[in-house]
């Protein structure tokens, strides 16, 4: 049942409250919601992070969020730079856990790990099974969720984002309520765990209630997310060096990765799961049951040579409409040399004895990599 409380309900400005914003969040098919009055209490705090953050270079060749306004102001760091009439934010959690198998859990060495994120699909109207980005379903339903404030709130400005906004979705969620910011730097929801995109709707909507309670930090003494990562990208609880993390450098990162990386990205060739596999809270957390983001069985555990295999035509059929597009072709190649390096699987050394010939500089120098760290393991 939606909350009926009234909204601007002082025949003044029209307002917002949390829990009818939860409510129409929900109405929208996300798994949870909260609602936050901008600026928010930590915002300053929130920004000063975010802006060492960048200046310590760990955003890597992430250029975007270098992004300056008119007066030297990273846009990222405070909502009120890119939007000054912004007075709320409902953020959303949609959960897409699900119980296939962990990248922690024993796998064939043939296979490589594509991030559970990226297993999302659909049923078209035809009844096939088609991949689903999860940034197209999720700005649909704050579409939906926008027009519901509309028809309840009258005219008022807004903005959603899916990830693609110049906000900092993660800060907005924990100032919402949502959950905690944990020490591999994801937002941990007590039921959802971390496995949850995150969708922020602003408005210039004002809130109408109380500051919402904040949930405290229940990482408590573990350090099981930063003992895991073999990359070292968690420098310390709670910070995280991009430059080092295998979901930047499978995704972001373009041309060679340093030799000295190569080996800890193991059989990662998409996204990394390990710091959120690890964690307890995601050991019991509740399944998502999304009709539009179900699990492809092939993602799952994949078949390194199937992924090598492909050229480019069936790499866009494949991944037509998913988010793996955004590592590119060469990228998911060059991801997949260094895995077959990392798998000891000697069956693999023709494709990359090939490929150490590529023209991309990436997947040349993954490809040489790889060949030699066999031959190593061969003499061992």
């Amino acid at each position: 049942m939606i909350p009926q409380d009234p909204i601007g309900s002082s025949g003044s400005a029209p307002g917002l409250s949390r829990g009818q914003a939860r409510g129409l969040a929900l109405e929208a098919g996300f798994s949870e919601a909260g609602l936050v009055a901008l600026p928010h209490a930590n915002e300053a705090r929130d920004a000063a992070r975010f802006e060492a953050w960048v200046e310590a270079g760990r955003a890597g060749t992430m250029r975007y969020l270098e992004r300056k306004d008119d007066n030297g102001k990273l846009v990222r760091a405070q909502v009120s730079a890119p939007f000054p009439w912004a007075r709320s934010a409902v953020v959303c959690f949609a959960n897409y856990n699900c119980a296939e198998a962990r990248s922690t859990e024993p796998a064939a060495a043939e296979t490589g790990w594509i991030a559970r994120y990226v297993w999302s699909s659909r049923v078209d109207a035809k009844g096939e099974r088609r991949p689903s980005d999860y940034h197209k379903v999720l700005l649909k339903r704050l579409k939906a969720l926008e027009a519901r404030l509309h028809e309840v709130a009258g005219e008022f400005e807004a903005r959603a984002y899916v990830d693609t906004g110049p906000v900092v979705e993660r800060a907005l969620a924990t100032a919402a309520g949502v959950g905690w910011t944990g020490k591999n730097t994801c937002l941990i929801h007590p039921k959802l765990g971390s496995f949850g995109f995150l969708a922020v709707l602003l408005t210039s909507l004002e809130v109408t209630d109380l500051v919402p309670a904040a949930i405290p930090d229940r990482c408590g003494s573990c350090t099981r997310c930063l003992e895991a990562c073999p990359t070292g990208a968690l420098v310390a609880p709670y910070e995280m060096d991009a430059r080092k993390c295998i979901s930047y450098l499978t995704i972001e990162h373009r041309g060679p990765v340093s030799a000295g990386l190569m080996e800890g990205m193991g059989r990662q060739v998409f996204g990394c799961d390990i710091c959120q596999d690890v964690c307890p809270w995601n050991w019991k957390s509740l399944l998502g049951l999304d009709a539009e983001m179900e699990t492809r069985a092939e993602l799952v555990n994949p078949s390194l040579e199937w992924l090598a295999a492909m050229d480019l035509a069936e790499f866009e059929r494949t991944f037509n409409g998913s988010p793996v597009r955004r590592a590119g072709f060469e990228g998911l190649r060059r991801n997949v040399a260094i895995a077959m390096g990392n798998s000891g699987v000697r069956r693999f050394a023709a494709r990359l004895e090939e490929w150490a010939e590529a023209a991309d500089e990436g997947l040349r120098e993954a490809a040489r990599w790889a060949l030699e760290r066999q031959n190593n393991r061969n003499e061992e």
